[in-house]
């Protein structure tokens, strides 16, 4: 099939009559277009399938096999049946230009031939046939662009329907338009299609806090993303959970919200390790105040090297009363707490006058540091 930008075409002429041959060679090659002959059926079968012309003009009438069993022999074969056959013939009777058709021919022209009624001819079919066959090319990428996409399609359902955290989409009026099996299960529903169909409104049936979505929505409104959300919400026993929301805003030409979708994860097991060390370290805070005077405990929580390392000159002090437990049972407890609030207070005394700082009393006994940096 001719792919030169100077030539209208490739034609095969099939005619034995050679006078006939010489004439279309050469007005169709003066046409513009690129001709082979054939002066039988058989020779024509041959070149058609080795060149594969754009377009066949077949005689009716020739020894051997005619045109019109050489045209339902191009037709059977896949790699010839695509050629537009036009039969030239001297046969006038209706029901051999019906048969022609019926063999497959798209048109024919009367011998003997007008040059101008084939060249045109000849051109119409070829256009069609240039339509025909982009028609074909664009069902062909049609396929292939639906193949791609059914495929895309499948592995997107594969990742909505197996992922480990929860996909959504949801609308403005409050409803999942679309779940996955793991949104499903971490809000405590049986499938996504009970999820859809039962929550009727997301902030009043999942967000524990009253006015959390429109807070959410608000922020849409105003980002395209947002990430990391932390909300606290109902599952459907009422029970609570906390999760973690990635959202992702669909908005029309003019910035306004049509829909969201995103990604939810659920993380009650992290709130509480989180709530768990801040309680932790508020604890250790404490202990730390109530051990060591605040610059110093400031100074620990900071990372900051130990005082013993810093300060080679602090001195740490220890009083301990002797005998105070076998003393402490010989009188009441409000007498013993008298006594040593009495003693304590003389230290604390003795600790302002000589410049030592107090750190803790422990039962009977009293610590003392000297020498911290001020």
């Amino acid at each position: 099939m001719s792919d030169d930008n100077c030539n209208k075409g490739d034609i095969l002429i099939v005619d034995d009559n050679h006078t006939n041959l010489g004439v279309l060679f050469d007005f169709l090659t003066n046409s513009g277009f690129k001709v082979l002959v054939a002066q039988d059926g058989e020779s024509a079968l041959q070149k058609a399938q080795l060149a594969n012309p754009d377009l066949i003009l077949l005689d009716v009438m020739m020894p051997g096999i005619d045109g019109f069993e050489t045209c339902r022999r191009l037709k059977a074969k896949p790699s010839t049946r695509h050629i537009p056959v036009i039969f030239m013939t001297a046969l006038s009777d209706t029901v051999d230009k019906v048969r022609g058709f019926s063999f497959g021919a798209v048109d024919y022209v009367t011998k003997p031939v007008q040059q101008e009624e084939v060249r045109a001819r000849v051109t119409t079919h070829l256009t069609l046939r240039k339509l025909q066959k982009k028609l074909e090319e664009q069902n062909q990428q049609l396929q292939r662009e639906i193949e791609e996409r059914c495929q895309a399609e499948k592995k997107y359902r594969s990742i909505f329907e197996n992922a480990t955290e929860g996909i959504f989409q949801a609308n403005l009026n409050g409803r999942y338009t679309t779940a996955n099996p793991s949104l499903a299960r971490i809000l405590g529903y049986s499938s996504p299609e009970e999820l859809i169909t039962t929550i009727m409104d997301i902030g009043k049936q999942v967000y524990v806090e009253p006015m959390r979505r429109e807070d959410l929505v608000a922020l849409m409104q105003k980002y395209d993303t947002l990430n990391e959300v932390e909300s606290e919400v109902y599952r459907q026993d009422g029970s609570t959970i906390w999760i973690s929301e990635n959202i992702d805003t669909v908005k029309d030409e003019n910035g306004n919200l049509i829909y969201y979708e995103g990604t939810v994860a659920e993380i009650t097991a992290r709130r509480k390790d989180a709530v768990s060390l801040r309680d932790a370290r508020k604890r250790a805070e404490l202990l730390l105040l109530n051990i060591l005077p605040q610059p110093v405990a400031e100074r620990l929580k900071k990372g900051e090297r130990t005082i013993a390392d810093s300060f080679e000159a602090v001195t740490v002090m220890f009083a301990d009363l002797v005998d105070f437990t076998e003393f402490s049972s010989q009188i009441s407890p409000t007498e013993l707490v008298e006594i040593l609030n009495q003693i304590f207070s003389k230290f604390d005394r003795l600790a302002k006058q000589h410049g030592v700082e107090k750190i803790k009393t422990i039962g009977d006994a009293y610590m003392a540091v000297a020498g911290l940096p001020k």
